[in-house]
């Protein structure tokens, strides 16, 4: 049976991919982090360049003798000796001026975990690869290296470190000539990039344009869903779809549920004890030191102590 912080999680990861796996939101997305729609509008982005409707962890698949042709549905990887893997949204996109789709992926998981015990930006260089490996026997065959579709891994980290909060970073395979001066054509090397769009918890009126649309709909608390849905539809001309207001009133009623569970919980064990179990909770779910300062109102110095305990069991 799944416990009531592990079902939290779940529900919290599929809120994630409602949210960003709405069109609106990925074409905010594409034209911050993806170099070839810098010039676009939000809006041909969105009407134009994004092929199908982006789904979330439906139809696998198969490089490996498999059938099915990589498209917008097609959200996990089975390759035979490395196991699956699963995207959380991924569709195929035109780049601009061309009629060629540039493969695309937009991982979504609940990254409460900025260090999870490796580098997230591995993780999606090794997302990339499996992208692009995918490819064979669907999008090319034998030695036809030529039609290989550039691929991007993007990921949101909706609790990064001090560090990295505020932070969108991309990487990519760059040109560096050692001896002479021969260039190579962009398009035969430039095929894959991971980027990573690193949250915190601001508010979304102290960012501005993609940060300030994440944190809204992703970090923000101190919205309700109405007023959440009138901002994106004032501030970013983002309309609230089925799978968008389902996403957002998720995450509403699961930032509402972690006040009230310390409210239940102080009512069975007392406000002071409910209070600290409450952090505690928070704290085996790596939630951030402003959350559990705010939601459980213990002094820093009694959370530090709380962490410091459970570090040593």
């Amino acid at each position: 049976m799944v416990n009531a912080d592990k079902r939290r999680k779940m529900l919290y990861d599929k809120a994630c991919k409602e949210v960003l796996s709405e069109k609106g939101i990925i074409g905010h997305i594409l034209k911050t982090c993806v170099r070839e729609y810098e010039n676009v509008p939000v809006e041909d982005i969105v009407n134009k360049y994004i092929q199908g409707n982006p789904e979330v962890e439906k139809t696998p698949v198969l490089p490996d003798g498999g059938i099915y042709r990589i498209e917008s549905q097609h959200t996990e990887d089975i390759t035979e000796g490395e196991g699956a893997v699963f995207f959380d949204v991924r569709f195929t996109a035109l780049a601009p001026g061309t009629e060629e789709p540039i493969e695309l992926i937009i991982n979504i998981e609940a990254q409460n975990k900025f260090n999870p015990g490796y580098p997230l930006l591995k993780r999606g260089i090794y997302y990339c690869s499996r992208m692009i490996s995918g490819q064979y026997g669907t999008v090319f065959t034998k030695s036809h290296y030529e039609k290989i579709k550039k691929v991007y891994s993007i990921w949101v980290c909706t609790n990064s470190s001090k560090e990295w909060e505020y932070n969108i970073a991309r990487y990519g395979i760059i040109e560096e000539n050692i001896i002479g001066k021969a260039k190579a054509k962009d398009s035969h090397y430039d095929l894959l990039s991971v980027v990573m769009i690193c949250l915190g918890q601001k508010q979304y009126t102290e960012l501005e344009g993609l940060l300030r649309l994440l944190n809204l709909v992703l970090v923000d608390n101190n919205l309700n869903q109405q007023e959440k849905k009138d901002k994106l539809a004032e501030e970013f001309s983002i309309k609230m779809t089925p799978r968008l207001e389902r996403g957002v009133q998720e995450m509403c009623n699961l930032s509402e549920g972690v006040e009230q569970r310390g409210i239940e919980k102080g009512m069975a064990l007392g406000l002071a004890e409910g209070r600290e179990q409450m952090a505690v909770d928070m704290l085996h779910d790596n939630e951030p030191i402003e959350k559990i300062l705010k939601y459980s109102r213990l002094p820093l110095e009694r959370i530090q102590e709380l962490a410091e305990q459970i570090r040593k069991k």
